[in-house]
């Protein structure tokens, strides 16, 4: 299975770099990349196109809709609940304050130069939230986290950030309030190989760390005591995961903004299609997250063209049916 849908990535992808505002065939597609090996012609504005826009673009997509994936199975299996997404914890709002934040008081500190300014910003808002929702979450006796408390005080942290998110586009001049708002439809425009390469350090390395500790998640999915007998640090375990998460979403979503139902659909799906295993669960969700959120991608750029939907909208407008229809034909009890 984890080869078909290595496959299916990879054909996704090259259906990506082929169609959109501009549809480039495949004798176009050799010329631009011969073009770029010594002793060739400069390229040419569209083959300019294809290497500086598209090709960087389809790449950040699968970065992020891995990072997507990966984020939803590591949340999905620390809380044994199908049904929860990598922002619960307040990741993706609070690095979405981050970035807002950024957009809003960057040109008053001038820390807008750097391309590293803004998965910064996304990535201190995402780990002042989830920590937020863990000192909040503790309890007084034993000073432990419940699974049920990080999920309520979650969703109270997440309403909270993103309150101050309408209160900073509230204030903001219109340039950068239409920042925000584009931004936080989810948008793939903005991609550079250098935000590739960014992303793509902080995707390989938080699925790398996630499989290492694939076999402690299997245990904890039997219980917190069970896992504890098995010889699980459970408390380390929920702080490494949390840490994980907190990275590659933040860093994702400070370049796409926020992107929706990815992280919650695709390790729900490929659970009930190949099993719970954690092992599997991260590497499968990997590729499918890229995988669908190419094919989004590709279909706002489609859709309207030579313009294109912000991807959030598509994935919400796909998601939201999907994730019903799921519920409705498995009734979970909690």
């Amino acid at each position: 299975m984890l080869i078909a849908l290595a496959v299916l990535t990879l054909l996704v992808l090259a259906a990506s770099i082929r169609y959109g505002a501009i549809d480039f065939s495949v004798a176009e597609i050799g010329r631009a990349l011969g073009s770029i090996f010594p002793g060739q012609p400069a390229p040419t504005l569209p083959q300019r196109i294809f290497l500086e826009l598209r090709v960087p673009r389809a790449i950040m997509c699968l970065l992020v809709g891995a990072s997507l994936g990966v984020g939803g199975a590591l949340m999905q299996a620390l809380f044994r609940n199908p049904i929860v997404e990598p922002g619960l914890v307040g990741t993706s709002s609070g690095a979405a304050f981050g970035s807002a934040l950024f957009f809003v008081l960057g040109g008053v500190f001038q820390i807008g130069t750097s391309l590293y300014a803004l998965p910064v910003a996304a990535c201190i808002g995402g780990v002042l939230s989830t920590y937020l929702v863990f000192l909040l979450a503790r309890s007084r006796e034993d000073g432990r986290a419940s699974i049920v408390m990080l999920l309520l005080t979650g969703l109270a942290v997440n309403a909270l950030f993103m309150s101050a998110i309408g209160f900073l586009q509230y204030i903001a001049r219109d340039p950068q309030a239409r920042s925000i708002t584009f931004w936080s439809l989810g948008t793939l425009s903005g991609a550079s190989w250098k935000a590739v390469e960014i992303v793509s350090i902080s995707t390989i390395a938080g699925a790398l760390v996630a499989l290492r500790y694939a076999k402690q998640l299997n245990a904890l999915m039997i219980g917190e005591e069970e896992a504890t007998y098995l010889g699980v640090n459970v408390n380390r375990l929920k702080w490494i995961i949390l840490s994980v998460n907190v990275v590659i979403v933040a860093v994702a979503t400070a370049f796409t903004g926020v992107i929706s139902f990815v992280g919650l659909i695709v390790p729900h799906i490929l659970r009930m299609i190949g099993g719970a295993d954690n092992r599997y669960l991260i590497v499968a969700s990997a590729l499918t997250g890229a995988t669908l959120l190419t094919l989004a991608d590709l279909l706002a750029r489609m859709v309207v063209r030579p313009s294109e939907l912000p991807i959030g909208i598509v994935t919400s407008a796909v998601g939201v049916p999907v994730f019903i229809f799921l519920l409705r034909r498995r009734q979970y009890v909690f």
